[in-house]
């Protein structure tokens, strides 16, 4: 199995999440989110960990943190072990609690970090019964600029404002900011011309909330475990350590392909050129270029739909979206894309 990639150094910011072991509950009850909740004040204190913005679901945790002392391992082990061993303490089970090791993922936080709060923030509300879990929306092409009836929206604000276990209510100002909570970043983050940082960070929170939720920041990740620019990514090689052979995650960081090179490769699969298929509406062949190209290269929407021929974003993000559902129920389809996707990781080595 491949080791995941750990990228750590002074002042780094990551996402963090932990999931339930074979997607099982991590709180029982409300004494367990209190207690996780006080591991996270002892281990910000005991290895200097800035926690910025987090949200305990039933069956995994978000974590958005900074680490001027460039211990995240460290801290998270400490973190972890310590929440599994009391639970199952507490309720007289044995076994693993936690899925494996943490994930984390490197963020450019000027650019990403505000974003990503409000991902993080929207977790509570993207629930089937608000229509905004992953599938509802992908069925009703939701999206930005999508307007619902005003009872949902109020259903989806209330929920939102209610959640007791995150640190939205900490930064609007409904209850008062833990001690190890830092809110100061990502307020100053939003400004506020009119309306100080609380308001202007809730508004910009919860209209995402009325219009059906952005795209995710995750749309952008390189190779799994970084979110930034090219220019960030840059700097992270003096950081990478381990194999390329145990670790895909640090090959894939090293170059990627650019959309020329994924259409060599799909039009040898295929036996015709680009230009033939390229304007088939549901060609398999142009949507696994449009898929790969997103995915591995690096390329946002309205660029991909530019050197595809002129497509909109739309388009190109509903083309991805067909693609990834019908690989779900298709074999054949996910073995294709598997050989080409292969095909391009001995291109980057």
């Amino acid at each position: 199995m491949a080791r995941p990639l750990r990228i750590e150094w002074e002042g780094a910011w990551y996402h963090i999440t932990a999931r339930g072991n074979e997607r099982g509950v991590l709180f029982l009850d409300d004494e367990d989110r209190r207690h996780l909740l006080g591991l996270l004040g002892r281990m910000s204190d005991r290895y200097h960990i800035l926690l910025h913005v987090y949200t305990l679901m039933d069956t995994h945790y978000h974590l958005v943190l900074e680490t001027p002392e460039a211990n995240l391992s460290a801290g998270m082990q400490w973190l972890n072990s310590g929440y599994s061993g009391w639970f199952n303490r507490r309720h007289r089970r044995s076994g693993h609690l936690l899925e494996g090791r943490f994930k984390g993922i490197v963020v450019e936080p000027q650019r990403w970090g505000l974003e990503l709060s409000r991902y993080v923030h929207l977790n509570p509300i993207r629930i089937r019964p608000l229509a905004l879990d992953k599938r509802t929306r992908r069925r009703n092409h939701l999206g930005p600029g999508h307007e619902e009836d005003l009872n949902m929206w109020k259903a989806r604000i209330a929920c939102l404002r209610d959640y007791p276990w995150s640190s939205y209510r900490a930064y609007i100002g409904l209850e008062k900011v833990p001690e190890w909570l830092h809110c100061e970043t990502v307020l100053d983050w939003i400004g506020g011309e009119n309306e100080n940082c609380q308001s202007a960070y809730q508004r910009y929170v919860e209209e995402a909330a009325r219009e059906g939720l952005p795209q995710t920041p995750w749309t952008q990740l390189e190779a799994q475990v970084v979110l930034g620019s090219a220019e960030f990514r840059q700097t992270l090689q003096g950081h990478l350590r381990g194999d390329p052979k145990e670790q895909p995650s640090l090959r894939a960081l090293s170059t990627r392909p650019d959309f020329a090179g994924v259409v060599r490769i799909v039009e040898n699969m295929k036996g015709e050129p680009w230009t033939d298929f390229s304007g088939r509406h549901g060609d398999w062949g142009r949507n696994l270029v449009l898929t790969l190209a997103f995915r591995y290269g690096g390329l946002r929407l309205k660029q991909l739909g530019a050197l595809a021929g002129g497509l909109d974003y739309v388009t190109v993000s509903g083309a991805i979206h067909r693609f990834e559902d019908k690989m779900e129920t298709d074999q054949h389809l996910a073995e294709i894309f598997q050989n080409a996707k292969s095909q391009l990781e001995i291109g980057k080595t």
